[in-house]
């Protein structure tokens, strides 16, 4: 799978952020496959840059769990760890269902309709097959209602465990394309909110974090060697 470079970042940015995100970018949306191994002198060809940002980018894709550094073997893509996806996944269930509940007293019209919006953009994605956006909307989405909760501190946090559930999440919707359910829990939890129904409200958003739970075996048994 050949790797996805956004050039026009270079001009914006620093080269070490560029290539860290550029990394990032195409490990999490599985480019970079799970256990391949990847050398400096492959990634300098590959980004055209020096050596320099490419060790920063290694040594922070490392502490984010992305990238395991040995010295026999060099850098290789990190398998995805179900276990620790497992706990992130608890924590995040554990946080969102309670912010889910104070969004149904705080969020206001004009909240309720931007998370609408961000479903109905979900949903052309879905028309486009575009996995890759419909996960960005997807996390728009549940950072919106808890940035609109004054929880942004609690997302940052979520974020920091992430990232194999997260790639868990975007192996799913590019192994399935029937994304009917993710669109149809999003409304229910916008419907619930809009409706100040926080139990209501609870359950869709605690059966919408399962699901990856519920079809994670078929991954793994679908794709054995991306698993630790």
């Amino acid at each position: 799978m050949s790797i996805q470079i956004d050039i026009s970042r270079d001009k914006r940015g620093l080269i070490r952020d560029f290539v860290y995100e550029t990394l990032k970018k195409n490990i999490m949306e599985l480019r970079l496959e799970p256990g391949r191994f990847i050398s400096e002198k492959e990634l300098v060809e590959m980004l055209q840059v020096s050596r320099t940002p490419i060790r920063e980018a290694l040594v922070k894709l490392t502490q984010e769990e992305l990238i395991e550094t040995t010295p026999q073997k060099g850098s290789i893509i990190s398998l995805i760890d179900l276990q620790h996806a497992e706990e992130s996944r608890f924590v995040r269930k554990t946080l969102e269902s309670a912010v889910v509940r104070e969004a149904c007293e705080l969020l206001d019209k004009e909240q309720v309709l931007h998370l609408q919006n961000l479903v109905s953009l979900q949903e052309l994605c879905e028309s486009e097959q575009n996995y890759g956006r419909l996960f960005e909307l997807d996390e728009e989405f549940h950072k919106t209602i808890m940035i609109g909760c004054g929880r942004g501190r609690t997302w940052g946090l979520i974020q920091q465990m992430a990232t194999h559930d997260n790639r868990i999440r975007i192996l799913r919707l590019a192994s399935d394309s029937d994304w009917k359910v993710i669109l149809a829990q999003h409304h229910g939890i916008v419907r619930a909110i809009k409706e100040k129904d926080p139990d209501q409200a609870e359950k869709m958003i605690k059966d919408h974090l399962e699901l990856v739970l519920i079809e994670k075996e078929n991954l793994k048994q679908k794709h054995t060697k991306f698993f630790k």
